[in-house]
């Protein structure tokens, strides 16, 4: 089975009953990672969580076969969830379905969200065809459907928002759904509503409980640091302690320029003019206006293997951040430091 963001939701109830191995991928890990989260908690029988991964499943490729067909602690129900990187997990998933196929025991669910894939990879192509497979492609979101995902979200928990509120929520999560869910979550608990007895959202009440918007707190040190604008580090590492941004908020604020950043290099091809393809770009309306000039100084500089390295680079702390989230600002801010001078190179 195949999915993209578009058809998803629609697609999830009937997968989650029929299939074995999930594979998330796409430029937007976090509608990736928010998919794997709503197949999860679909599950008849979710059970125990077991995480694994994309180094422990290159290192030992029985390793998920052996994980799927193995009992939790208290011989209950258990799921795998594993965070890899590219085709990391293709030889493990590969050996777990040969098992599944020559009929080794009952496996339980395996969901895979994969940064750095599309449902062009390998590991894709292993699952693409398979009725108990499902592999679900998400690019990064515009704001009409991060606005409709979040009117959903609201349904489910008895919270009913308007559009406009919609479109604010969404806004002020930076387009990430997965920040989005926080805040809907949040501002039903604070209204007490519940799928019984509904309750209309309001824009006090969001106030009273909403995070920072994006535009406020994250973007200008996205764009200072992937500009390689060395004279404001300093400055801007400042004020992101003093605002008390949230260190994996702002990492995903970061992984979502560089997916955007990502697509223009693709685009642009092999011609050297980035200032000029960016301007078109923004002229057809397919790049905000006031994004222009960033986008144009950072898509010259983070070219070929640069850019390639650089997600690499953001892959790599955002394990580290969600390993050690009590270092997180130091470790963030360190590796800040490192970007900008990479990029002012």
């Amino acid at each position: 089975m195949k999915a993209t963001q578009k058809d998803f939701l629609a697609a999830a109830p009937r997968a989650a009953r029929q299939a074995k191995v999930f594979f998330f991928c796409g430029p937007d890990e976090a509608g990736a990672a928010a998919a794997s989260q709503r197949i999860a908690a679909m599950l008849d029988e979710p059970g125990e969580r077991v995480e694994l991964s994309g180094a422990d499943l290159r290192r030992d490729p029985v390793l998920l076969a052996d994980e799927a067909r193995s009992t939790s602690l208290f011989a209950g129900a258990r799921h795998i969830v594993a965070r890899v990187s590219g085709d990391e997990a293709h030889d493990a998933i590969a050996n777990h379905l040969a098992a599944i196929d020559g009929g080794e025991g009952a496996p339980c669910p395996v969901l895979v969200v994969a940064t750095s894939a599309t449902d062009k990879s390998r590991t894709a192509k292993l699952l693409e065809k398979r009725g108990d497979a499902l592999v679900a492609m998400f690019w990064p979101p515009d704001l009409g459907s991060v606005r409709d995902a979040v009117r959903t979200m609201g349904d489910e928990l008895g919270l009913k928002l308007s559009g406009d509120m919609a479109e604010r929520i969404a806004r002020a999560a930076g387009l990430d759904v997965r920040l989005a869910q926080s805040e809907v979550t949040k501002l039903a608990t604070y209204l007490d509503a519940q799928p019984s007895a509904p309750v209309a959202g309001d824009p006090e009440a969001l106030d009273a409980i909403g995070a920072r918007t994006e535009d406020d707190g994250f973007m200008p040190l996205v764009n200072a640091i992937l500009s390689g604008r060395t004279v404001r580090l300093s400055s801007e590492l400042h004020r992101m302690r003093e605002l008390a941004l949230n260190p994996v908020g702002l990492l995903l604020a970061f992984e979502r320029r560089v997916a955007q950043l990502a697509q223009l290099n693709a685009k642009l091809g092999p011609r050297d003019d980035a200032r000029a393809f960016v301007t078109a770009e923004a002229r057809a309306r397919r790049v905000f206006f006031k994004d222009e000039r960033d986008l144009a100084d950072q898509l010259a500089i983070w070219r070929g293997p640069k850019m390639a390295r650089l997600v690499a680079r953001l892959v790599e702390l955002h394990r580290e951040l969600l390993a050690n989230s009590a270092a997180g600002e130091t470790l963030l801010a360190q590796a800040l430091a490192g970007l900008t001078r990479a990029a002012a190179r």
